[in-house]
């Protein structure tokens, strides 16, 4: 029988912000009511927030553009990536960017979300030259851009290290780095999805390094495929750890953003059967239980994208207080699945039917407006 007395004990330990062990994570995974979670996250979602309005949900406007889709990772839950020899394989040109940037601004935006397989010849050169560029013809737009799987891979082609990379690619016009590439990070679960990208421990020190250098960054994770509940906590414990040692002066990871895998038509579900199997009860206990695992992370995002409308409305009553992106042309998870859409108007709009106040925020999570 499960304990009454030590949920209290472990949700009184939450609510002080004193950091869960693994087996703590995992008992509350496996044992606490779904509402009793969701109660804590979002309590823990009020001391979090940094206005005297308790009730503000972030969201933000801004783009996908895929830099290309030449990769040599050929992750197995991927439909988009092409591998570097096929005939599909693209770089995106100069004029796709400027007109990809004109419906960005009509909608409101000001923000690209540069992403990207790992190109075996598109080195760092290659890199600084498109954020020079950009920057010169678009200097308002921030580029929030690549990720940790990325950096570790340009490293790799110039012979240097993390830090020189992010040094070069800030210098040249980077604003922020993005948490992609996360999935799980454990060695075991990235051999069987991953395994042509960086490790765990090399994504951590990448992030490691840009928290140094004051970059504003996000994490990540995507579950639901073939992970234990020990890989997810620990994944939280992790990224807390990382988050502890950022310099006092550095955000770190401003925000987390968990979703579950999309299987359709994925290499890991046509070929080794695994299918998502996470309802929208399993989504919840997850946004919740990140609120409670990592309370040196500010922000949580709920993946309305993947999840839906109802159960990203329901998510911000489980501890996240971000609803994302209205996410124009998102190629990755929406090819193996995931086809909700929201506008503007709509995405604003679900977040008051959940009985909060939508605000339009930056990267840095600081608000715009409404």
């Amino acid at each position: 029988m499960v304990s009454k007395m030590n949920l209290e004990k472990l949700y009184q330990k939450a609510l002080n912000k004193e950091f869960l062990n693994l087996e703590e994570g995992v008992f509350l995974f496996k044992n606490a009511p779904t509402a009793e979670l969701m109660w804590i996250g979002n309590e823990m979602r009020k001391m979090s927030q940094l206005t005297e309005n308790k009730d503000v949900i972030g969201w933000i406007i801004d783009r996908n553009v895929n830099i290309t889709n030449s990769c040599v990772a050929q992750c197995q839950f991927c439909n988009f990536y092409r591998n570097p020899k096929s005939p599909e394989v693209y770089v995106t040109t100069a004029d796709q960017y400027r007109e990809k940037i004109q419906v960005l601004r009509e909608f409101g935006g000001n923000q690209l979300l540069l992403q990207g397989g790992l190109h075996p010849k598109l080195g760092l050169e290659f890199y600084v030259e498109l954020f020079s560029n950009l920057k010169k013809e678009f200097p308002d737009i921030k580029l929030h851009a690549l990720g940790p799987a990325e950096i570790h891979h340009i490293a790799r082609l110039a012979k240097t290290d993390y830090r020189t990379v992010l040094i070069k690619l800030t210098e040249a016009g980077l604003d922020s780095l993005p948490g992609a590439g996360a999935e799980i990070l454990d060695d075991r679960v990235r051999k069987t999805v991953s395994k042509g990208k960086c490790t765990s421990q090399q994504w951590l020190d990448v992030m490691r390094e840009a928290h140094k250098l004051r970059i504003t960054t996000s994490a990540t994770m995507m579950f639901g495929h073939v992970e234990t509940p020990e890989e997810r906590i620990n994944h939280f414990i992790r990224l807390r750890e990382v988050q502890s040692e950022k310099p006092i002066d550095s955000e770190g990871f401003t925000a987390f953003i968990p979703w579950p895998f999309q299987d359709y038509g994925t290499q890991l579900n046509e070929e080794f059967g695994v299918k998502n199997t996470v309802g929208a009860d399993e989504y919840l206990r997850m946004i919740a239980l990140s609120r409670i695992m990592m309370p040196n992370i500010k922000n949580v995002q709920a993946s309305w994208l993947t999840v839906g409308k109802t159960v990203g409305q329901l998510s911000l009553h489980a501890g996240a207080n971000d609803f994302g992106s209205i996410m124009i042309e998102e190629n990755v998870v929406s090819v193996a699945g995931a086809d909700y859409t929201f506008t503007a108007y709509q995405i604003q709009a679900a977040i008051r039917e959940a009985g909060f106040k939508p605000v339009l925020r930056n990267q840095k999570y600081e608000y715009q407006g409404s």
